[in-house]
This record gives structure tokens, C-alpha cells and sequence, in this order.
């Protein structure tokens, strides 16, 4: 019963953080396309940016965007938040039931650092935060007023961060989450409270938010790449995964200047898509090095020797009745406990012990490199049987 709440918790809220996610981006490609395309026209009264005429569903629409607000605040008034508050919430819980929950599984790593479950889900918490107030710091600074030497900066932070961390798309997740909690929704409220008290509101708070805004949409591509390369373990638990995400963070506001400078009517910059190629290609390169510890070359193909390494380092878990201690259910329903099943399963373990070290998870039950070469010379052989 155990197995059947997790793994059922574990799904629903996965489904809710993805639907939450679409309609987060959703809004806010949308915002950005209509804040882009706003076009200045003689005749509106003053105070008015832009207006844009739209057709969806059959219906026309007439979009207008005042400088600051209208002279009169509307009765009602929809604000555009929960749905990045319920993506966090969501994609928080994850980490719990996943990550944090199972730390021994999919957090520690012992031949890196020896930590206790409690520990390094602290650790993981306490990272999400310092991220954030580094980035904050960042903003407040004198970079803040420099986009392009604070991108760079900032860029070069997320990379160190990568680095040192595996769970870099809730990092820069939290990050953005917070940039509307803490500085765009607040900033609002307070705009609006001005005006509704008869006074001027503060410009600098529109512009903070506007910043936040945009550093959100250039980061939103990758944010999607990363929830997707968790499941690939070619791009999380290769030797170069680091530089893998580093590419990722270059390429996603590559793509979305194309949109941004084409929504804008500055022209469509096809140029991009060869960056973005490029960087995909190096990607896929990158993804095929191999572990980190990757060993020396096995001199001869020893089935028997392969089969006892899969057996003594996987079977534990990947067996009908696992005997791992808090594994119910071979996961993913993959079980190798005989000759014909490890066999059946060849290239499942190539992707997951070989050409990466996914597997075991955290390298839990220590497969040394030797037997990943043992693995990998069997595979390159056919898979024979003994």
C-alpha cells in the first residue's frame, strides 16, 4: 500500500506541476508577444502605450496597454500569479516525494559526499534559497542597471551552479517563482495602491517588475528542457551533464529572441536557429562521453563476469520481489534476476550504467567502473548469452 500511495502521489502531483507549468508559460508567452506587438496610434487618449487588435475563437479583441494604469482603477481586476505559485508548489512537493524522500536514492551520491538523508535534503533546500538571494543581490546591485553585463553574470552563476548541483531546474525555478511573489506581484499592488489613494505611483516599480518579467521569458525554454532531461539519463548522468545544461542555458534565449525581435517588428533573425542547431548538435555530442568515471577499456568480452556485476549491483531492486529496503516494485517493471531478462534489457542498461551512471541511483550499491566496462564490452558484442 505504501508503493501504490507514492507512486499514485507522486503522478498526480507530477500532472498537476506540468499543467500548472503550461499555463504559467502559456500566459506569459502570451503577455510578451501582446507587450511586444503593441503598436502607438494617433487618437487614443493620453497615457496610452499601444493597442493591438486580435482574432481568436471566432471573436475580435482590443487590446490596449496604459503607461502606468488607467485614471480610473476597473472594478475588477484579474491577476496573472497563481499560476506560477501552483507550478512551484507543485514542482516543491516533486522534490519532497522524489528527491528528498528518497535522498538515498536520488540525491546522495557517497563516493562524492557522504551525507544522511535529512542532510542533504537540507542542504538541497538550503541551496534553492541562497540561489535566490544571490540573484536578488545581483539585481539590487550596480549590475542591475547593465542588462547585458548582468545577463552575463547572471549566466555564469547558473552555470557554477550547475556545476555543483543536480537540481538546477528547481534553482533557476525558484528563481523565477520568486521574482513574481517577491518583486512583480508586490510591485503591483503597491502601483495600484498609490493610484487609488490619489498619489504618483513610484516608476522604478514598474521597471523592476518589467526586468524580472523579461529575465523570466529568457529563461523559460530551458526550465522546460531541464524538467524534460530528467528523464534522460544521456543528459543528467553523463561527464559533461554540466556543460550540457550550460549549452541549454545559452540556446533557450537564442530561440526566444527570434520570437521577441519578431513579435516586436524588428525583423526575424534566422541567424538564431543556426546557434540553436549548433548548440543541439554539441548537446548530443556531449551527451554520448560517457560517466564520469568512465574506466579503462575491458581487454576481453567475460559474459559471465557482466551478468554477475548487473546481478550483484542492479538485481537487488530490479527483481519481482525486490529486497532493497523501501523498494516495493521493480522499478519502471524492469527486472533482471536471470540471464534471459538482463539480456532482454540490454539497451536499457547501456543508457543507464554505461553511457551514463544513472543506474544504480546515486550509485548505491557501488558499481565501480571496472564493471561498467565489464557491462559495456558484453553489449558491444551482441549481448550474448553465457
Amino acid at each position: 500500500m505504501t508503493a501504490v500511495l507514492t507512486e499514485w502521489s507522486s503522478l498526480i502531483v507530477r500532472w498537476l506541476h506540468v499543467v500548472a507549468a503550461m499555463a504559467w508559460i502559456g500566459s506569459s508567452f502570451y503577455f510578451i508577444h501582446l507587450d511586444l506587438s503593441l503598436k502607438p496610434r494617433s487618437g487614443p487618449p493620453q497615457g496610452i502605450q499601444g493597442d493591438a487588435w486580435q482574432v481568436h475563437g471566432g471573436g475580435f479583441y482590443h487590446m490596449i496597454k496604459y503607461l502606468v494604469a488607467p485614471a480610473r482603477m476597473p472594478d475588477e481586476l484579474t491577476w496573472f500569479k497563481w499560476e506560477a505559485y501552483t507550478t512551484w508548489l507543485s514542482g516543491f512537493a516533486l522534490l519532497v516525494i522524489v528527491y528528498y524522500v528518497g535522498a538515498e536514492f536520488y540525491l546522495i551520491d557517497k563516493s562524492v559526499l557522504d551525507l544522511t538523508a535529512p542532510s542533504a535534503a537540507a542542504i538541497a533546500f538550503a541551496s534553492l534559497v541562497l540561489a535566490w538571494f544571490v540573484y536578488e543581490a545581483l539585481c539590487r546591485s550596480a549590475l542591475g542597471s547593465h542588462e547585458v553585463a548582468l545577463a552575463l553574470v547572471g549566466y555564469i552563476f547558473l552555470v557554477a551552479l550547475t556545476y555543483a548541483f543536480t537540481q538546477i531546474g528547481a534553482l533557476i525555478g525558484t528563481i523565477m517563482v520568486a521574482n513574481v511573489f517577491v518583486i512583480i506581484i508586490p510591485n503591483q499592488k503597491k502601483t495600484i495602491a498609490a493610484l487609488l489613494a490619489g498619489k504618483e505611483p513610484d516608476s522604478t516599480l514598474g521597471e523592476q517588475a518589467k526586468q524580472r518579467s523579461v529575465h523570466n521569458n529568457y529563461l523559460t525554454l530551458p526550465v522546460i528542457f531541464l524538467m524534460i532531461a530528467n528523464h534522460y539519463p544521456l543528459m543528467f548522468a553523463t561527464r559533461f551533464n554540466w556543460l550540457i545544461v550550460a549549452i541549454v542555458l545559452a540556446i533557450g534565449p537564442v530561440i526566444r529572441h527570434f520570437f521577441n525581435s519578431r513579435h516586436e517588428g524588428k525583423g526575424s533573425p534566422w541567424w538564431t536557429w543556426g546557434v540553436a542547431a549548433a548548440g543541439m548538435v554539441a548537446v548530443a555530442w556531449l551527451s554520448g562521453a560517457g560517466p564520469a568515471d568512465i574506466g579503462p577499456r575491458a581487454d576481453r568480452v567475460d559474459v559471465k563476469a557482466a551478468e554477475n556485476a548487473i546481478l550483484a549491483r542492479c538485481s537487488m531492486c530490479h527483481r519481482h520481489e525486490p529486497v532493497w529496503p523501501g523498494v516495493h516494485a521493480p522499478p519502471k517493471g524492469v527486472v533482471l534476476d536471470d540471464a534471459d531478462t538482463i539480456r532482454r534489457h540490454a539497451r536499457l542498461i547501456e543508457l543507464n550504467a554505461v553511457r551514463s551512471n544513472a543506474m544504480p541511483p546515486g550509485n548505491i550499491t557501488a558499481m565501480t567502473a571496472q564493471e561498467r566496462q565489464l557491462i559495456a564490452a558484453w553489449i558491444e558484442a551482441g549481448a550474448p548469452n553465457p
